[in-house]
């Protein structure tokens, strides 16, 4: 197998870098060689190195077209010979290994590079003077690159209301126009309106084609999010909407951008101001804190719940700040002794922001005095970060549209305009739950549509005790300290008992306290006195927080009085019942068989004796105890003892004949009188069973009328407030009665709660009215 390594791809950097990283990073060209310091040196780190008295007498060559450096490990490997003996030491490269980007003689290359992954890394020779790459084809690299471009088209990726206008995967590595399996990166560009965002792509990656649009008008051009592939370096180019542009979906436009942020690679930020200002700063350094507080946790489960084989870096993407200036100077010219990555790192530490997100920053300008700009300098910034796969590495383009897809329907949905928080670029309610705590004001901590995969809510801060909500709850101190926390709740019966027995212990010892793994732990008058307070000896209490929609409080569930009106409920309801009778016919017949002998037969009375009124189907016959005919209401409603008759001492009806002649006495055979005794007596008793029910039925509907709000559970919504069924919506009135669900307490009509199941959480352990939501819940409710 031939060892020969590749020879570099047309494209790579074949520059001279600076070795000594002194007044820059490492990155910018190197233009001296000082043969006694052993390194190639940019413009600053060679006047910084050599104002130093002991260094300002070496000699330096300027490096020109064609310059061979010298061998990069003979450099290390003469390290600690003498200085006098190092030139003599050290080999002129040969060759340049495009990977380790180093420079090595023939003999370090063999010693390096001749096995192991290493010898297959590209390089480029070194040959007469200058550095020869292969040429396979005969035109020259810039028209092969440009060529390249030619077909490039863009297309909307997300539009301004963040949704994604490409359908799947398959459509958005067409719409590329790469294979799927290309391992690509993603460079994105942010900046103000009116900034040159499009321009500069334009002309940094695709030689002046308008592949994104530019518009001379005021109106922006650039609406949503556009993307379109660069074959040369083989990236995904996104174009976004500008920054303080005019816009109704403000706060969705800047939240899209953090998503485009956030399967970036490299951003560049684009600014065309003579001075940079500090909505750039602030704009990175929230979008850091966002990214760090919402995104690396997403991104992560992103890639658990995806299956991605490559995974998404919870490090943020480079930044790159393209600073366009025509008046003033670039930033760092006025200090030549400090790197401009260090100015802007100290202007956001005096506006108090950490951008610890982002993988690198680096400030790339170029200050234009004529038309057109130079985006050389960005283009070759660019390269040079996309070589780095320390961070962030290429892959397919698959997993970059699944992403995108994850974050969009992660943070999507309106943002409460006042709930925002201006004065950040990224406010934690364009990503976290809008809900509220009524207790104590804090806000969700969770993100947004969090229920519908089944989180709960959840706070940051503890919450307070209000005694408006009463919120707290209970927990079984017993299972606590077995490591278990088991919430209870005092009610009126335990699970065991029937619903009366359940009752006259309620009366006897109080209520309950049942926990599902120890049975009942406590009952408020279990002894005659002494009796101590539940949470000094069984349970603990917990303040929690109270959300709208929601019950988290304890409440009271005791519900012995509504349990006891349910009760007289049905027993009122069966009386009525009972007391209509069977029939008319049998009613009447039945009065007439305890009636005394005297008594005209009811179905012998037709109309009044008195007025004449003719009695219907509906009417009440009554009969005058004194003379035993029969009489309307208001001809016998008179009063008087009628004790020749049997009636008295107490006064009993009468027509008003009898009653004017109450001073003349009645003549009754004695035989009558003693036959009308056992008669009078019968009819007595049956009109005090009669009365009786009538009073039980009176006596029941009445006050349960009156005291059914005192007796309602707390969780129960006040009669007066529910207007219609809380689910069919229809209004009550007086046909369409109002029924209670024992579990949310809402108010429904009796089709749509006519189920029944058992709410130990509410103190009902035995079957109840529920509605058809609450039914439709598993477990116990």
């Amino acid at each position: 197998m031939s060892a020969q390594p590749p020879t570099a791809e047309k494209g790579l950097n074949t520059a001279l870098l600076c070795q000594e990283s002194y007044a820059c990073s490492g990155t910018d060209e190197a233009t001296f060689e000082c043969d006694e310091c052993g390194s190639l040196q940019c413009q600053r780190c060679e006047e910084e190195l050599h104002r130093q008295e002991r260094l300002r007498n070496h000699e330096r060559t300027r490096i020109k077209a064609g310059h061979i450096p010298y061998c990069d490990t003979c450099k290390i490997a003469s390290g600690n010979i003498m200085q006098s003996n190092i030139l003599s030491s050290r080999q002129r490269a040969a060759i340049r290994c495009q990977t380790c980007k180093i420079n090595l003689c023939i003999e370090c290359q063999k010693r390096t590079h001749a096995g192991g992954n290493k010898r297959k890394h590209p390089i480029t020779v070194y040959h007469n003077g200058k550095p020869s790459v292969d040429e396979n084809e005969g035109m020259d690299e810039e028209t092969k690159k440009k060529k390249m471009t030619e077909n490039v088209v863009s297309f909307l990726l997300v539009d301004e209301t963040e949704e994604i206008q490409v359908e799947n995967e398959e459509e958005f590595i067409r719409k590329l126009d790469c294979k799927p399996d290309q391992h690509v990166k993603v460079v994105s560009i942010f900046g103000n309106t009116g900034d040159g965002k499009s321009h500069t792509l334009n002309h940094t990656f695709f030689y002046g084609r308008e592949v994104f649009k530019t518009s001379p008008a005021q109106e922006s051009c650039t609406v949503g999010v556009w993307a379109a592939y660069d074959p040369v370096h083989k990236m995904v180019v996104i174009d976004t909407e500008g920054l303080l542009g005019a816009t109704v979906n403000l706060s969705q436009r800047t939240r899209l951008l953090l998503k485009v942020l956030a399967i970036s690679d490299l951003i560049i930020y684009r600014t065309h101001a003579d001075r940079l200002h500090n909505d750039l700063f602030k704009f990175l350094g929230d979008a850091s804190e966002a990214y760090l507080k919402h995104f690396t946790k997403e991104l992560k489960a992103t890639t658990a719940r995806c299956g991605l084989d490559v995974p998404l870096s919870t490090l943020g993407p480079g930044v790159i700040i393209f600073h366009e200036t025509v008046y003033t100077q670039l930033l760092g010219a006025d200090h030549p002794s400090e790197v401009p990555e260090k100015l802007v790192q100290d202007r956001f530490r005096k506006l108090g922001l950490f951008p610890e997100a982002f993988s690198s920053i680096r400030y790339k300008g170029t200050r234009t005095h004529n038309p057109p700009t130079d985006f050389s300098g960005l283009r070759h910034a660019v390269e040079q970060q996309l070589e780095n796969n320390t961070t962030r590495s290429p892959r397919p383009p698959g997993v970059i549209y699944k992403a995108l897809k994850a974050l969009s329907d992660r943070f999507c949905g309106e943002i409460p305009d006042d709930q925002m928080a201006h004065s950040s670029f990224f406010p934690d309610e364009y990503f976290t739950c809008s809900s509220v705590c009524l207790s104590c004001g804090c806000g969700c901590k969770n993100s947004m549509n969090h229920a519908k995969e089944g989180v709960p809510h959840e706070a940051k801060n503890r919450c307070r005790y209000i005694h408006q909500y009463d919120n707290r709850v209970y927990t079984c101190k017993a299972c606590y300290e077995r490591g278990h926390e088991v919430r209870v709740v005092p009610k009126t019966s335990a699970s065991t008992d029937s619903p009366w027995l359940g009752l006259a212990k309620y009366a006897w010892s109080g209520y309950v306290i049942e926990c599902p793994n120890c049975g009942v732990v406590y009952r408020s008058r279990q002894y005659w006195f002494g009796n101590q307070d539940p949470v000094d000896t069984v349970v603990r209490t917990e303040i929690v927080h109270v959300w709208p929609g929601t019950d988290c409080s304890l409440k009271d569930n005791n519900n012995a009085a509504q349990r006891l009106i349910d009760g007289m409920n049905f027993m009122a309801q069966s009386v009525s019942e009972l007391s209509l009778g069977p029939t008319k016919a049998v009613t009447s017949w039945l009065t007439d068989q305890i009636a005394p002998a005297y008594w005209k037969p009811n179905s012998q009375i037709l109309n009044c004796r008195k007025c004449g009124i003719v009695f219907k189907d509906n009417d009440t016959k009554h009969h005058c105890r004194a003379c035993g005919e029969g009489f309307c209401d208001g001809c016998s409603s008179k009063t008087r003892p009628v004790p020749e008759r049997g009636w008295g001492p107490a006064p009993v009806r009468v027509c008003d004949s009898c009653y004017d002649n109450r001073g003349i006495q009645l003549e009754v055979p004695e035989a009558a009188t003693d036959e009308e005794g056992g008669t009078v007596m019968a009819r007595k008793v049956g009109e005090a069973v009669q009365n009786t029910l009538g009073a039980v039925v009176t006596a029941i509907d009445i006050p349960l009328g009156l005291v059914k709000d005192a007796a309602r559970p707390a969780y129960w919504v006040p009669d007066h407030e529910i207007l219609h069924c809380h689910n069919c919506r229809k209004e009550f009135n007086i046909k369409l009665s109002k029924h209670h669900c024992r579990a949310c307490g809402q108010g429904f009509c009796d089709e749509c709660s006519h189920e029944r199941r058992a709410v130990p959480s509410r103190g009902w352990d035995h079957p109840v009215r529920v509605c058809f939501n609450c039914n439709k819940k598993p477990g116990d409710l």
